[in-house]
């Protein structure tokens, strides 16, 4: 039975390896992050600790200042201790994991290895970050002890953000290393593991690349500009928006080339070797440091007045952006198809110049992965997986197969002279019509069968864990199934999940329906987020029509709708992801308890918009920096009330659920799940754990607030932001009735504060802010640009 990783190294302080740090910290591991003694130090330098440990450092702190953040919350940051490879060797002796991630040659890693060898312990797992050497070639000289605990832990950046890891076994590497390191990968960080084998580039990249390239040396055969092929390579292929140029813009031009050069370097029997040969205008790209975002242009660039500019492949020069309006158009249609699946049908299908491209480099895609089954992995599914996780793919490969028809699209190949694998033909002989099977098998190619698909229990979807045939509740705008173990659960189904009055006529029956029949209830949205809030279309109609009693029934339906999840007598579980600002924060707020994903964006933003929070979230956000406070303990409150102000008035948005609890929007005990693919399950789980613990509801609370003076000092303060020009006349008028509100009222310093008082304050406020003139202004014009307007 192995010890879990507690302690971790990271050798190598560059992007990487900072953020495989950072990650670990994350995950709540102590972490040494050591980098080589920066060569040519002056001899008094020389004998600096701070100068000695300078990468480290940098790399530290790059990390900490990066945008998007590495870290969950900067405090994390204290987990990590810096140092360097000449002095502080020794103490790897107590690490649990050790993770390479220096320069990519052979020499360096050989030299390296041979030194921990001599200092970790004997159950130390060493792991490199390696894309392109060989196992076999890294570890020569090294004891059968060392080989039997190394593997590659093949991270993809940024680290946080990127779900994929490739784990890679040598032919000496002991199946318990390989299962230890894959249970830390995926249950403390949070990582979609795929399987690869020992050959360049493993998985993703090989396969990633290859599609990249592809349509690069397609778009010069076909005389098309870059933006016609980022126009048909991203939305409409099921590909992230920033396709494929834009993708080499942030990923780093020199990184794609240091890749595909790898590869054509390695990879001399490939059949399409040539693919990876990089076009001679992207080397000179390199040599001219054009190298996308780190260096300000790359394929695009920003020109002096803000609009994006084209690096025209044959002069090499910046141009106006351009490219074929047809393709444009066709591919703006197409990308408005909301499922994945009828769109890429529909794109294929077409016969224009869009339509023609994308089934090329499509189908070359589609059967150069076939080709590589066998070869850097046996399991179609490990594609597929690795370039969702890896390259945010909404469909791999197999499964792109599979929504085209898998019959359909050999033929097609065939016809077009694709070259296929004969595992193909041989898979047609069975009878089989698609990759994926509706009872949960996937054909393997190796074996030439259908196999059951090996599926985590946790990543169980909705779908999956509705019983019945129908939902217990439903309405237009949510409805709630049966979740097995008790559990009911909630899901909105407007846009956006935004919030409307049938979401909150389902939040109160939803919670009278638990009580009476569950012992929980979680709320259990789907989509790209949890809930952006309330539907702003709404009220700024009514508020346009002068329809305060609409509004103001629209507010306190609201307001009551939380209340009644609060003081539920079963437990209310929130499960927020991506998103979860304005009304869905304020959910989360009035639910009982939260499991959050560990990427959701919370914040009250209602400011933006003219308004105040108006679901209660005024008041619940107050009480809970009040929760914080022993009974009896001398606490001026209106240091908790500016605290409050500041988060909602300057639009605070936490940028992780960790950082969340930081700003006091999720209790500290809130849970928090790394890996989204599992947060219905542990949401479910943590619902079913808290009803069985003895679940009570809390007790409504009173609290003296500063009242009158309150108010008086935080109009003082937002009268020296108007006088020093950081904000306007109207921002003053929000703060105003933000500051009456939090500060109890003018009497709310006499007496005690009720919840429902609260409410009514939160309410009229609200209200009144509808009526004027530039409140409804900011609110047309969020709806029409989407950004805020400052009035």
């Amino acid at each position: 039975m192995r010890k879990p990783i507690r302690r971790a190294a990271v050798i190598g302080a560059g992007v990487m390896g900072s953020g495989i740090a950072a990650h670990l910290a994350n995950a709540g591991v102590e972490v040494l992050l050591i980098d080589i003694v920066p060569p040519n130090l002056k001899d008094d330098e020389s004998k600096q600790r701070a100068a000695r440990d300078r990468f480290a450092a940098s790399g530290l702190d790059k990390a900490i200042k990066a945008r998007p953040a590495a870290f969950y919350q900067k405090d994390r940051a204290r987990l990590v201790s810096i140092g360097n490879v000449a002095d502080d060797l020794e103490k790897l002796r107590s690490v649990d994991l050790v993770v390479e991630a220096i320069i990519e040659q052979l020499e360096p890693k050989r030299a390296l290895f041979e030194k921990l060898e001599a200092v970790i312990g004997s159950d130390c797992v060493v792991a490199s970050n390696t894309s392109g050497l060989r196992i076999a070639d890294m570890m020569k000289g090294r004891s059968e002890s060392f080989r039997r605990r190394f593997l590659v832990m093949h991270f993809f950046n940024p680290v946080r953000y990127m779900k994929l890891l490739e784990l890679v076994a040598g032919p000496d590497t002991a199946p318990e290393t390989l299962e230890h390191v894959r249970r830390f990968g995926e249950d403390a960080l949070g990582k979609g593991v795929v399987f690869g084998k020992d050959t360049p580039n493993f998985i993703g990249n090989r396969i990633g690349v290859h599609a990249m390239l592809t349509g690069i040396h397609l778009m010069l055969e076909d005389g098309l500009a870059p933006e016609d092929v980022d126009a048909i390579t991203g939305e409409p292929l099921g590909h992230p928006k920033s396709a494929s140029f834009r993708t080499a813009d942030l990923v780093g031009v020199d990184t794609l080339v240091h890749v595909a050069a790898n590869c054509h370097a390695s990879l001399v029997n490939d059949e399409d070797r040539k693919v990876f040969e990089v076009p001679s205008y992207i080397g000179a790209m390199v040599e001219k440091k054009l190298l996308g975002d780190k260096t300000k242009g790359g394929f695009y660039k920003k020109g002096k007045d803000g609009a994006v500019q084209t690096l025209d492949p044959k002069t090499l020069e910046y141009r106006a952006r351009g490219g074929d309006k047809a393709i444009r158009s066709v591919c703006k249609e197409i990308s408005g198809i909301e499922d994945v699946r009828e769109r890429l049908r529909k794109l294929v299908a077409d016969q224009s110049k869009a339509g023609q491209f994308a089934w090329k480099v499509l189908s070359r895609s589609l059967a150069y992965s076939a080709r590589r089954i066998g070869e850097i992995t046996d399991d179609v599914t490990a594609i597929d997986d690795a370039m969702k996780w890896g390259y945010n793919w909404d469909l791999g490969p197999f499964e792109t197969w599979d929504a085209l028809g898998f019959d359909a699209v050999v033929d097609r190949m065939k016809k077009d002279g694709v070259s296929l694998p004969a595992s193909i033909d041989k898979m047609r002989a069975t009878g089989a019509k698609s990759f994926y099977t509706r009872d949960g098998r996937v054909f393997d190619l190796v074996k030439n069968e259908y196999t059951k698909r090996t599926v985590d229990p946790r990543t169980a979807t909705l779908t999956v864990l509705r019983q019945g045939a129908a939902p217990v509740l439903k309405n237009d705008g949510a409805e709630a199934w049966d979740l097995g173990g008790g559990v009911l659960g909630l899901t909105f189904k407007t846009k956006a999940n935004s919030i409307d009055p049938d979401v909150i006529q389902m939040i109160h029956d939803s919670v009278a329906r638990a009580e009476a029949d569950f012992r929980a209830l979680v709320i259990a949205n789907q989509g790209e987020h949890f809930c952006v809030g309330a539907n702003l279309f709404l009220v700024v109609s009514a508020a346009m029509q002068k329809e305060w009693d609409q509004i103001r029934s629209l507010v306190q339906g609201f307001q009551l709708a939380c209340q009644r999840m609060k003081y539920a007598r079963v437990p209310v579980v929130a499960a927020p992801y991506g998103m979860a600002i304005g009304g869905g924060l304020e959910v989360c707020l009035g639910a009982g308890a939260v499991q959050a994903a560990a990427e959701t964006y919370a914040g009250l933003v209602e400011v933006g918009v003219g308004l105040i929070p108006g679901g209660g979230g005024n008041m619940n956000l107050l009480w809970r920096a009040f929760e914080g406070v022993p009974d009896g303990a001398a606490v001026d409150p209106y240091a908790l009330v500016t605290q409050v102000f500041k988060n909602i008035v300057m639009v605070r948005v936490a940028t992780s659920a960790e950082e969340a609890k930081a700003f006091g929007y999720f209790r500290r005990e809130a849970g928090v799940t790394f890996d989204r693919a599992r947060l219905l399950s542990d949401a479910r789980s943590r619902a079913i754990g808290l009803a069985e613990s003895g679940w009570h509801p809390p007790a409504p609370r009173a609290h003296v607030l500063p009242g009158a003076s309150g108010i008086a000092t935080v109009q003082m303060m937002i009268g020296t932001l108007v006088d020093a020009g950081q904000a306007s006349a109207h921002d003053a008028k929000i703060g105003s009735k933000l500051a009456e509100v939090l500060c109890g009222g003018r009497g709310g310093g006499a007496h005690e504060v009720t919840e429902e008082h609260m409410l009514e304050l939160e309410r009229e406020a609200f209200v009144s802010l509808c009526g004027e003139a530039k409140t409804q202004e900011r609110m047309q014009f969020m709806l029409t640009n989407n950004k805020p307007l400052r009035n």
